[in-house]
């Protein structure tokens, strides 16, 4: 029976439902299986993304403005997204059921778009000269706007459950597949890279030289393939029975401190509720005492006087710290939004620049959007020589493998700061060049493009420090429960920071051109100051940095210690409380 159950994984069943063998399920062989899918999510989100403001502008028509709002607004919902695959795979569909169901509805999508940029039914007609331009009807860019967030709605749902589906596929119990799913992540984000690579050269490429209709046909056809390798895994493939969704157990510690808030808290804590295992407790702390309400046993928290308890009046300490946990990520979380709104003029404004500027190698033009190869390439060199040079040295130095998380989120944030001041001379630069050749008649400026790389690598290597530290931050410093939510949680800084994006250059735009000018960010880039943006995100960018550090000299006493240790930490820096 022994030798037996050893070949068994405790925590997983297989495709029937059966406790899953270990030498026929799991490891490298399904998790390859799933990356799959993975690989052609990157290429076509980031294929999409990087080249759409010159879309939205050549073909539709559309103004500069309202095209980089339209880009960051589908990248944006994009990662806001994950939280609802989230949602649905922890407490409904669980993790296989909901990248099976969310990879065919991103097919769909890009499918859709590939027919929506052939049909010229659907796109205005070609310009004759500047004047004679007609911007695009609402019937084509609505049909646009359906293609566009259906893909946003497949990459929410992928993106919430792929890399945790992956996970499962190894047993955190057995230290060989432990060492196998450290591994794992080290190949996951470098096939992410790979991806995105693949996407701001060869699908921008063929986008530009071929046709949209085609590239986006091929990332159609690759998810549909993607999909067919990740069904053959089904019967190999490790699951997990699911926990609940951590939104749920939020709400209810919060709807169950609400009901009781008119109870007297008990002078001892050791009257408060608590059920859950002595090994997996975590101890009471005094800081946001309003929720610890919720552990105050009343009349009717049990159900039918049994010891049932209803969960939304009465949580665990424990249940209710998990959630006090949570909330104190939330200052570290609100001050690194500002970074993606940075990183969102990249893909938008940036693009949009290359496009006006001098791009031939010889006889070969390079497409305005694989400009944003320099980006990817700044994220690969910076991860290489942290690895390689900066974490020895430091570990010399200071006796730690490599900077504390909050130490790279703060030097992501820096990074993006200086990269925006470099953004904004080279875009001095680029307007006195206009204004000297004629302005806004002149296609291409005698400049090169290559003018643009600092403000890429800056912002790209800010990303490789700011993208592992949060990261790390959320997984490391919450609940085990919900490390899910927390993940999720990260994302939405992402989201964020696009919808942030749209909301200064909707308040700039009307500000800015408010006395009948063209304003800051005029319809046509020559003819604004888009300067003067960078250098108001330089500013925000300085100011967010300073409130950072006051949110991060204000968390690190509450964490002294590791998170597995937490339990025995007070949130407000006094020493623990005796245990009950």
């Amino acid at each position: 029976m022994d030798g037996k159950m050893s070949w068994t994984v405790s925590d997983a069943v297989d495709s029937k439902g059966l406790p899953a063998d270990r030498s026929k399920t799991g490891g490298w062989v399904p998790a390859a299986l799933i990356l799959g899918i993975e690989i052609i999510e990157r290429l076509s989100t980031m294929g999409i993304a990087v080249n759409l403001v010159t879309y939205l502008i050549g073909t539709m028509h559309l103004p500069s403005a309202t095209s980089a709002n339209t880009v960051t607004d589908f990248m944006g919902t994009s990662f806001l997204l994950c939280l609802l695959g989230g949602f649905l795979a922890d407490s409904f569909l669980g993790r296989y059921k909901t990248i099976a169901i969310f990879a065919m509805v991103q097919a769909v999508g890009t499918g859709m778009l590939a027919a929506v940029t052939k049909l010229p039914q659907l796109r205005p007609p070609p310009c004759h000269s500047r004047n004679s331009c007609v911007q695009a009807n609402g019937f084509q860019m609505g049909i646009l706007y359906l293609a566009l967030y259906l893909i946003a709605l497949g990459t929410g749902g992928l993106k919430s459950s792929v890399s945790g589906f992956g996970t499962d596929q190894f047993d955190e119990k057995d230290e060989k597949e432990k060492a196998q799913m450290a591994y794992f992540f080290n190949r996951f984000f470098f096939f992410i890279s790979i991806g995105t690579l693949m996407a701001v050269t060869v699908l921008v490429y063929i986008q530009d030289e071929v046709g949209r209709s085609v590239a986006y046909g091929i990332c159609s056809v690759s998810m549909f393939v993607a999909i067919l390798i990740f069904f053959s895994g089904t019967k190999r493939y490790r699951y997990k029975k699911s926990m609940g969704s951590p939104i749920v157990h939020i709400f209810q510690v919060i709807v169950a401190a609400f009901r009781k808030r008119k109870m007297d808290l008990p002078h001892n804590v050791c009257l408060l509720y608590e059920d859950t295992p002595e090994a997996s407790r975590i101890q009471h702390t005094e800081q946001f005492r309003f929720l610890d309400k919720a552990a105050i046993v009343g009349q009717g928290d049990f159900k039918n006087n049994d010891l049932a308890l209803n969960p939304w009046k009465l949580c665990s300490v424990t249940r209710l710290e998990e959630v006090k946990m949570m909330i104190r990520l939330l200052p570290i979380w609100a001050t690194t939004i500002i970074f993606w709104t940075t990183y969102a003029q990249m893909i938008t404004f940036s693009v949009e620049q290359a496009s006006t500027m001098r791009r031939s190698i010889g006889s070969f033009q390079i497409p305005a959007g694989s400009l944003t190869v320099f980006f990817v390439a700044a994220i690969l060199i910076t991860l290489a020589v942290y690895d390689r040079l900066i974490m020895p040295l430091w570990k010399k130095w200071k006796g730690k493998p490599g900077f504390s998380n909050l130490q790279r989120i703060a030097v992501g944030l820096v990074l993006s700061a200086v990269g925006m001041v470099a953004a904004a001379l080279v875009e001095r630069r680029r307007l006195s060049v206009a204004r000297a050749v004629g302005g806004t008649t002149t296609a291409t400026l005698p400049l090169s493009v290559f003018l643009l790389i600092p403000q890429f690598f800056l912002v790209g290597s800010g990303e490789a420090f700011i993208y592992t530290g949060q990261l790390d931050f959320f997984i490391t410093q919450s609940p085990k429960g919900m490390k899910t939510m927390s993940t999720g949680l990260f994302l939405t800084t992402l989201s964020l920071g696009f919808f942030v994006s749209s909301f200064l250059v909707m308040v700039v735009k009307k500000v800015t051109a408010s006395n009948g000018g063209h304003g800051w960010l005029a319809d046509n880039i020559n003819s604004g100051r888009l300067d003067c943006f960078y250098g108001l995100l330089a500013v925000l960018g300085v100011m967010n940095f300073v409130v950072y550090l006051i949110c991060a000299a204000w968390y690190k006493p509450k964490n002294a210690k590791s998170g597995l240790q937490m339990e025995t930490i007070d949130a407000s820096g006094s020493s623990a409380e005796q245990k009950c």
